[in-house]
């Protein structure tokens, strides 16, 4: 159905990387790529004026970059959802393109059809953290930060903290607690007030670096 369709924007400065993307892309039946961009002022641009559902945004490119496109479409509270494209050799900028406001990230070697699942899962309102870029977010966290802060939280927010830090949507959390998908983002909206946090990103590292796991 047109109404599930997630439209995609395409960020790379390469365009034999984006045309190889959109050939992909193009035949898969639940996604269309609705436009393309050379870098990351023009990828902005696109962005408010396509309103796409999910961004794939290369790191590394001339003029803006993508961690600083992250940042102007957080300003701009574009609601797209950010999907990093980057090679191994870049892991290091991942972290800051995560706390920038990336939902996730895959490398340009990536199977095709776990890209084609990694754009549904962030469109679903995953995060796509693997274990080792994880793990140098919470290093460069203060350790120490921010524990007292859980006590303010409700049984229930811990609840959904929980879930969030497992990866699950809204409307997963919502049938997992049996709670309208409303009610869970009021309880999201709390949790993030409470812990001083910016986004589900955060709230699921602060989670994992508390124990606050399933």
């Amino acid at each position: 159905m047109a109404d599930k369709t997630i439209r995609v924007l395409l960020v790379d400065d390469h365009q034999v990387v984006r045309r190889g993307l959109r050939t992909f892309l193009e035949v898969q039946d639940d996604i269309e790529v609705v436009g393309e961009a050379s870098d990351g002022a023009e990828g902005v641009a696109r962005a408010e004026e396509l309103r796409p559902d999910v961004v794939l945004m290369d790191i590394k490119m001339p003029g803006t970059d993508g961690i600083e496109a992250l940042r102007t479409l957080r300003d701009l509270q574009n609601p797209a959802k950010v999907l990093i494209v980057t090679s191994f050799t870049e892991q290091r900028t991942v972290v800051p393109a995560l706390r920038a406001g990336a939902s996730g990230y895959v490398y340009k070697d990536v199977d095709p059809e776990a890209l084609a699942g990694a754009i549904r899962s962030v469109h679903a309102g995953h995060v796509l953290l693997q274990p080792e870029v994880a793990g140098a977010l919470l290093a460069q966290d203060n350790p120490g930060g921010g524990q007292g802060r859980g006590t303010t939280l409700t049984e229930r927010e811990r609840e959904v903290l929980t879930l969030i830090a497992d990866g699950r949507s809204n409307r997963e959390i919502a049938r997992a607690l049996v709670l309208s998908e409303k009610t869970v983002k009021t309880h999201v909206s709390n949790i993030l007030m409470k812990l001083d946090l910016a986004d589900r990103t955060q709230a699921a590292l602060w989670a994992v670096r508390h124990g606050i796991t399933g």
